[in-house]
């Protein structure tokens, strides 16, 4: 399975978890280390649409400029969503697999075993 992606934080157990799950299964991932290679917006609305939820579900409060930025706002606009994660990546929840199966963020990490 060359054909999987991880968005990946190394220094995130989950995300490393997930990662080892994903190589125990024979896959070979490509490793999108997302906080030093942020996806462009083109990459990040396609990634949201395949993973079929609303962009307020990939979002990260926790460690994150969230609160500072106002994304709990229910007002906030999915353009206004996206552009906060482009300028501050550590807003995208990890970690996301895409595999031809689909596309989720994969917590709890036993839910990549669906993508496989």
């Amino acid at each position: 399975m060359s054909d999987v992606t991880i968005w990946h934080n190394p220094a995130c157990g989950t995300s490393r978890n997930v990662l080892a799950i994903l190589q125990e299964a024979g896959a070979a991932p490509k490793v999108v280390l997302y906080l030093k290679t942020p996806p462009t917006r083109e990459e990040l609305v396609a990634l949201v649409a395949r993973m079929g939820v609303p962009v307020r579900a990939i979002l990260r409060e926790k460690g994150t400029p969230f609160a500072e930025l106002g994304l709990g706002d229910p007002a906030k606009t999915d353009d206004e969503l996206i552009d906060a994660i482009l300028a501050h990546p550590i807003l995208m929840n990890r970690p996301i697999v895409s595999t031809p199966k689909g596309a989720r963020l994969c917590r709890p990490v036993e839910s990549v075993r669906d993508l496989l």
